[in-house]
């Protein structure tokens, strides 16, 4: 049984060790999905050489929800294009997304034609939509949010901002926040796992971002090229200034033991950098990658997700059976000019995250590891001109062999973008801002459980998803695990 602390409980003495850690490593934001705390729970109870891995594509700048999963059926597409002038896409751009199960009430969804590929998985069963997700600390209602007792109804700090929105959904605390969800869970697992696999359980190809912060656990970065390698000191470059002597002195110096303490800890951060920088370059080795497999080229997240797969060809090498790995891509903070930027930025996701599934697929490893996209937030239905302002909830794929694909999951919100329409009542603050009806943790968590998390676990890494798991007064349901996964 697992001894787990919030934030708060944690020891002045472990959070220095922590913050001093983070320091070395030059980290930064956290990334605290704690999917890498829930890789090093789950890799505990692992049966075999049983390999899992979960991929998160952050979508930095808040993603617009409305022109990203489309309203298609006729009468929320009248209101959509109605409340979108000047950068509502045109039918003739869309291709209709065909569920098995049809939503309630006629209501219909469609991507751009300019994602193809993941509308192609979609087809296949390979990808679901989850509808309408962001950070909710409880079920709320606008009339709750507005209501005379809404301090029994708290929302996530600093709504609509960037940063602050982007560490919420990371990890439960806005802006600064150094603690992840799981990493009490992930100090504990570091000690039962192999030394050498558990630098690797972590890994972000997208510069610094701490998808675990424990007292031990920390974050591995690699570039899309390979390891991040030390000048001078690496030992997979040739001879400095010509010359191994000097190479051999160079590593010496870097990497031999010291009398002072903060002098020695650094040198066992050099020592443990190199050697790291060698096993993965041995890792992700291999003649016939590029040749085989269809990543675009031009397209940076492609270059991330390549990585990433060639990391995943190289578990076995690494040792290791749980993987969380963290990409991304900027540029989605449209408030201007949205109906001619964004579908570019969606096109090179779809290209990505297709070329991703099909590599899994001939790795025939697809049912093991599964990507989801994450965002700031979505953005407002309404126009401001020719862009969109920041929002709240947003729709978000979920890409994978273990997907139950071909489907949309959530509650579709209403088409609203006034504050007194009926329908608006219940799911939108104004301009079409939508009120979360899945929370960050219940989607977290769905991952987390298909990840091997115990239940038991879970309220441990998600702080807030107690709070769910029930069927609210409005009568939308709230589960613990929203049903994507397989």
């Amino acid at each position: 049984m697992y001894l787990i602390q919030t934030p708060a409980q944690q020891s002045r003495r472990a959070f220095l060790r922590r913050t001093g850690q983070l320091a070395m490593a030059g980290t930064a934001l956290p990334l605290a999905l704690n999917l890498a705390a829930m890789g090093e729970a789950a890799a505990q109870g692992a049966p075999g050489d049983d390999y899992k891995a979960l991929v998160c594509v952050f979508l930095f700048g808040g993603n617009d929800y409305a022109n990203t999963v489309v309203n298609y059926d006729g009468a929320s597409f009248a209101k959509y294009t109605a409340a979108r002038s000047g950068i509502a896409l045109p039918m003739t751009e869309l291709v209709e997304l065909q569920p098995t199960l049809p939503l309630a009430n006629g209501r219909q969804y469609a991507l751009t034609k300019k994602m193809p590929g993941l509308s192609t998985l979609f087809d296949e069963g390979k990808m679901a939509v989850q509808l309408n997700v962001g950070p909710l600390i409880k079920p709320l209602t606008r009339a709750q949010l507005n209501g005379p007792n809404r301090r029994d109804y708290p929302i996530p700090p600093k709504l609509f901002s960037h940063n602050d929105q982007q560490s919420v959904w990371q990890s439960s605390s806005p802006e600064g926040s150094v603690i992840g969800w799981g990493g009490n869970i992930g100090d504990l697992a570091l000690r039962q796992n192999p030394t050498a696999a558990s630098l690797f359980t972590c890994i972000s190809v997208s510069g610094n971002t701490v998808f675990l912060s424990g007292d031990e656990a920390m974050q591995y970065q690699v570039g899309t090229r390979g390891a991040v390698r030390i000048t001078g000191v690496s030992n997979t470059t040739g001879n400095l200034f010509n010359s191994a002597t000097v190479k051999a002195a160079m590593q010496q110096i870097a990497q031999q033991p010291r009398g002072h303490t903060l002098e020695n800890e650094y040198t066992k951060v050099t020592k443990r950098a190199v050697d790291a920088e060698g096993t993965i370059t041995t890792a992700i080795q291999s003649d016939d990658f590029a040749a085989n497999f269809a990543f675009p080229g031009g397209n940076n997240l492609a270059d991330q997700l390549k990585m990433v797969a060639r990391l995943i060809r190289g578990r076995t090498s690494l040792g290791i059976k749980r993987q969380v790995f963290f990409v991304s891509m900027g540029g989605y903070d449209l408030h201007d000019d949205i109906d001619t930027r964004q579908p570019v930025l969606l096109e090179r996701l779809s290209f990505a995250m297709t070329a991703f599934q099909r590599q899994m697929e001939a790795f025939n490893i697809a049912d093991k590891v599964t990507a989801f996209t994450a965002s700031d937030f979505g953005r407002t239905l309404s126009s401001n001109g020719n862009g969109a302002d920041h929002g709240w909830g947003s729709h978000h794929f979920v890409v994978g062999g273990a997907v139950k694909g071909k489907a949309l999951y959530g509650t579709p919100p209403p088409v609203s973008v006034t504050n007194t329409a009926a329908d608006d009542d219940q799911w939108h603050v104004g301009q079409g801002r939508l009120l979360p009806t899945t929370s960050v943790d219940q989607y977290a968590a769905t991952l987390a459980r298909w990840f091997g998390v115990p239940e038991d676990q879970l309220d441990g890494i998600l702080p807030n998803l107690k709070n769910f798991g029930m069927t609210a007064p409005s009568g939308i349901a709230y589960p613990r695990d929203v049903g994507f996964m397989k």
